[in-house]
């Protein structure tokens, strides 16, 4: 009896020193190599407005819905367009567009993916009773027809040229009709897309699990977990600890700090983003080109890109380098005090202090904090109002402010899909910040929009871009480099142009 106790002793101890031996050896970043648990957190200063496609347009928000929806076109990672939901498509006229879609796919809740839920997502997109945001996306679509249970037809009266890079923006993302018929997709979204919503924790915080039935191969992350941090501060500590394994969106400043981490990476990509100030042209004195004229000589732009440490480009065009429509050559307002300072005088744009409108988010504040000084140091007095990011998007579709700093992620790549819902009177009280109602722009917006060869779109938003920069409703700050820092568990990740990412291909190790 004594040895065989003593026997099962051993065998005990045994077992137990090898689960100490294994416990010990995790990591706090998800465990070694091979047994990472495949769950990740990211963290966003800001809350989630809405987790429809159809209701929302900000960039928080979409960061969710690109892991739960999918779009009939992507762009490849050489930016070409091609299909996704779709199998292909053609044109038998210019204004005629008959998409095949691929067949055996499901929405998260059992409903087929078919030719009816596109119709039903596009015309519920487009309805005047939705106000959709991005209803601009296919403004030019005079009808939706169902041929058949895998083909659309989508027709429009006047050729539209950027057509299908409208179809890879988010907005345009197929929802299940079965779905937003019974309930919120604000609050409970379901998509095609290789997760799926599974709860909403602490209020703000969302989580997403894997879609097993995903029509591709489901992804390798069991779970993901967007919390909101409000302090990015704070963010970065939890991604040093690993409480958190990716952040996004980075500020310049914080940049020195994430590089010395030992177990983040960052990551950098030159981006379609662009950040600028945004006159509301239905007040004075913004509604006076010499006072634009004075903001835009008192800027010192390309200074202020020095602290952005690599997180920005110069451009003196609205459409950026990296967006289709970009000019060769840039006509734009140039760094000049002595200039401002003489038309603030001759106009007595100093009697009257400007109320600037910004977003609560630590890059907005920044360049509020710089142009405020630099306003000053010309004589104009300006007063910075903060709101948080939900209610700013509100807030500021209503006009209530001088100016603003505002910006706009080109998630199609495409330079008429920033003019129209920018600067096009179709899209005052909805896009178009500056309110601006001009008969000559909106003229170039819609040949840029009705015209199907891409040289003459070319020539087209050279001459809007240069009309913009001429008349200045906005002026271009800088445009953007997407960024984001991830824990070194964190393998498969790639930043797109536009800001935006996709989970799918990501797992930990």
């Amino acid at each position: 009896m004594g040895k065989k106790w003593f026997t099962s002793l051993l065998a005990v101890l045994f077992v137990l020193s090898l689960a100490l031996t294994g416990c010990s050896s995790s990591s706090s970043s998800g465990g070694s190599a091979g047994d990472a648990k495949q769950e990740l957190t990211y963290a966003t200063t800001s809350k989630v407005v809405g987790l429809s496609p159809i209701l929302t347009n900000d960039s928080v928000s979409s960061t969710v819905i690109e892991q739960i929806y999918e779009t009939l076109f992507v762009r490849d990672s050489k930016g070409e367009i091609v299909p996704h939901l779709a199998e292909s498509y053609e044109n038998p006229d210019e204004n005629t567009w008959v998409i095949k879609l691929k067949k055996d796919i499901k929405f998260h809740d059992g409903t087929p993916f078919n030719a009816e839920s596109v119709k039903y997502t596009f015309d519920k997109l487009k309805d005047p009773a939705t106000a959709a945001p991005r209803a601009s996306l296919l403004a030019p679509v005079s009808s939706i027809e169902v041929q058949d249970e895998h083909t659309v037809v989508l027709k429009t009266e006047k050729p539209y040229g950027p057509m299908l890079a409208a179809l890879t923006h988010s907005n345009a993302a197929i929802v299940s009709p079965t779905a937003d018929k019974k309930q919120d997709l604000m609050k409970d979204p379901v998509g095609t897309g290789p997760f799926k919503f599974s709860e909403k924790v602490n209020g703000d915080d969302i989580v997403l699990v894997k879609n097993e039935d995903y029509w591709q191969k489901p992804a390798k992350l069991e779970k993901i977990t967007f919390t909101v941090v409000p302090e990015v501060s704070t963010a970065i500590s939890m991604l040093q600890t690993g409480k958190v394994q990716l952040i996004d969106g980075l500020a310049p400043e914080l940049m020195p700090r994430l590089e010395k981490i030992k177990n983040v990476e960052t990551q950098k990509v030159d981006g379609t983003p662009v950040y600028y100030l945004a006159f509301n042209m239905e007040k004075a004195p913004m509604n006076d080109l010499k006072f634009r004229q004075a903001v835009s000589h008192a800027i010192n732009r390309e200074g202020y890109l020095k602290k952005l440490n690599g997180l920005g480009v110069f451009s003196n065009s609205f459409i950026g380098p990296e967006v289709f429509g970009h000019p060769g050559d840039e006509k734009g307002p140039e760094f000049d005090q002595e200039k401002a300072k003489e038309l603030v005088k001759a106009n007595g744009f100093d009697k009257k202090e400007v109320k600037m409108l910004v977003a609560n988010t630590a890059s907005y504040m920044n360049m509020a904090e710089v142009i405020q000084a630099q306003l000053k140091e010309v004589g104009i007095p300006a007063k910075i109002e903060t709101l948080e990011w939900g209610t700013y998007l509100d807030v500021s579709k209503t006009g209530d402010f001088d100016i603003t700093i505002a910006g706009w992620s080109n998630v199609t790549g495409d330079g008429s899909e920033l003019l129209f819902p920018r600067l096009h009177s179709a899209n005052i009280d909805a896009t178009n910040l500056s309110r601006y109602k001009d008969a000559e722009l909106d003229k170039l917006i819609d040949q840029s929009r009705s015209v199907v060869d891409q040289e003459q779109r070319q020539e087209i938003l050279t001459k809007a871009d240069e009309y913009v920069m001429t008349q200045l409703p906005v002026l271009p700050i800088y445009h953007g480099i997407a960024s984001a820092a991830y824990d070194k568990s964190v393998k498969g990740f790639k930043m797109e142009p536009t800001g935006q990412w996709s989970l799918y291909s990501v797992h930990r190790e």
